[in-house]
């Protein structure tokens, strides 16, 4: 099986080795671009279609054929893969990969004075949980160690953010080679995110959930009544970034059912429908949730098995935990559609 994903991380390298003629090259150019034909694969096009035997043709770093049959070009480059399997790479559509570290959330200091305002310089909004002007594109740096590891588990593309504040930003579609920044970036701006966490701000407000609903909708509101009067209005880059972002898919990081149904409302309120990050338990209200009409990004990490061998700490393991730790597993099955 390693061999397998080895064959198709091969390919997804070659995708990514087209030269660029807008940066220097530091001793004779090679672009070595150019046709490769991967013949005599099993290849699995999409879960519901494997074809055998089959044959992919590359052309200058793209795709141009796959299936059986297809006629090998004269100038390709051939690479016999009997026995080998060509896959899809997997696309982890909710990553931080390559973004900076964010700073734990910051306590309340009841020691000197609430910070009441926003300490951001620049003109931007008022308060620091609203970071809709952080453009992931803008901050990411590939990291080759995180990357191997997303490899080495079938891994070729991500959408990354930077997973901080109530409005995060936007989000950028990379693939997981070890090139250079401008080389790996698919899309620049590909989705805008939110969050019920205020993140690593400093601000006194919001410090409770009721307070992060609050100031979400306000955003909302701001955001509308400054797009009306944008040339009447003092510069706001946080507002103009927020509004800028809507035509993108808005995907919302949830925490649990009841933050899901939350979201939803919110998106509903003002004509948003949000893909939800959920948390893990939307199984245990999912008339509720199948109701939201809206798309979810599940997490396949389910609980451990807790240790119940020993009475005396047996009894320590509430029964939702156990329950949780038996259904979990099924909360991406169906029926989604109830």
């Amino acid at each position: 099986m390693r061999k397998q994903f080895l064959t198709l991380l091969f390919a997804v390298g070659i995708f990514t080795a087209s030269a660029q003629t807008g940066f220097p090259v530091n001793g004779v150019a090679d672009p070595r671009t150019g046709t490769y034909a991967f013949t005599n694969a099993t290849i699995v096009k999409d879960p519901q279609t494997t074809v055998q035997n089959a044959s992919l043709v590359i052309r200058d770093g793209k795709i141009v054929a796959v299936g059986a049959g297809i006629t090998v070009p004269k100038d390709a480059i051939v690479v016999d893969c009997k026995g080998k399997f060509i896959y899809p790479s997997f696309i982890d559509i909710y990553s931080d990969y390559g973004t900076p570290a964010v700073a734990p959330p910051a306590r309340f200091n009841f020691s000197g004075p609430a910070q009441l305002t926003s300490n951001q310089k620049g003109a931007y909004g008022w308060n620091q949980a609203l970071k809709a002007d952080v453009d992931a594109v803008k901050i990411f740096a590939v990291d080759d160690a995180k990357a191997k590891l997303l490899r080495d588990n079938g891994f070729g593309t991500v959408l990354t953010h930077q997973k901080d504040g109530i409005a995060r930003g936007t989000g950028a579609v990379v693939t997981l080679a070890n090139k250079k920044e401008n080389f790996v970036i698919l899309k620049e701006k590909a989705s805008a995110h939110y969050s019920f966490s205020k993140g690593s701000s400093g601000q006194t407000y919001p410090s409770s959930m009721m307070g992060s609903i609050a100031l979400l909708r306000q955003t909302y509101l701001d955001a509308r009544f400054y797009k009306a009067n944008e040339s009447k209005e003092n510069l706001n880059l946080t507002l103009q970034a927020f509004n800028n972002s809507q035509s993108l898919p808005q995907i919302f990081e949830a925490t649990d059912k009841w933050t899901d149904l939350r979201a939803d409302r919110i998106g509903d309120e003002f004509g948003v429908q949000y893909i939800i990050k959920g948390g893990g338990n939307e199984y245990q209200r999912i008339k509720e949730i199948a109701a939201t009409k809206a798309t979810y990004i599940l997490s396949l990490n389910y609980p451990q098995a807790m240790d119940v061998e020993d009475p005396n700490e047996a009894r320590f393991v509430s029964l939702s935990d156990m329950k949780h730790w038996e259904l979990a597993p099924t909360n991406p099955a169906p029926p989604w559609s109830l």
